[in-house]
Order: C-alpha cells, then structure tokens, then sequence
C-alpha cells in the first residue's frame, strides 16, 4: 500500500520550499503568516538579526470576535498587524504564507493589511 503523507507535512515542505526565495530584511521585512485549527498569528520579521518586530493574532481580540477561526477575524488580524506595522514605521514587507493555500482566511488577512496601508 501506498501511504499518504499528512497535510502538515506537505504544508511544512511547502513552507521550506518558499523560504528557500522568502527573506526579511530590515528595509523590507517578513509578514509570516500562521493558520492554526482556532486562530491566525500573524508575525513581521527581519531575518537578518531574527528578531519579530510586530505580532498580531485571534488570541488579543476574543472579547471583540464572536469566533476566532473565521475569515472576519482573519481580516481582523491583518488590520491590527498593518496598524501596528505603520506605528513602528514599516510600510513594505514580503509576504509569506506559510505554505498555506492563497484563499479564504489567508487571503483575507493579506487584503485587510494592504486596505490598512502595507504595501506588498
């Protein structure tokens, strides 16, 4: 019998496969992009030192969100990331999905940060 990889497996390669190409800087730093099975994280990274810059997720905003693994509150977070994003003075960033497919929630997160002012 054949078997089957699971799909967090072929996600992770996925994800190592786009960050072969995929690098933070401080000019132009990383959104990373996580998708759990009950929330969105969502990181700005400079990969030259390591270091995460601005974080958002699901988590912060239970009391605002009537559920936390939907596609209105991943827009929440990509907002939220975006405003803080301005604060510290970043407006570009390379987006990295993660390994995740471009749509729904991913998607969604993406078009809520440019709305809000990043540029990618």
């Amino acid at each position: 019998m054949i078997s089957k990889k699971s799909r967090s497996e072929i996600r992770v390669k996925k994800h190592n496969r786009l960050r072969n190409h995929l690098s933070g800087t401080t000019e132009c730093p990383r959104l990373a992009v996580f998708r759990s099975n009950n929330h969105m994280y969502a990181q700005i990274i400079d990969d030259t030192v390591g270091k995460t810059l601005v974080a958002a997720s699901t988590l912060e905003a239970k009391k605002e969100l009537e559920k936390t693994n939907n596609v209105d509150a991943a827009a929440y977070v990509g907002k939220l990331i975006a405003e803080r994003a301005i604060e510290k003075g970043i407006k570009e960033v390379v987006y990295d999905r993660g390994g995740f497919i471009y749509q729904g929630k991913v998607k969604a997160l993406a078009d809520a940060a440019r709305e809000a002012g990043l540029e990618f």
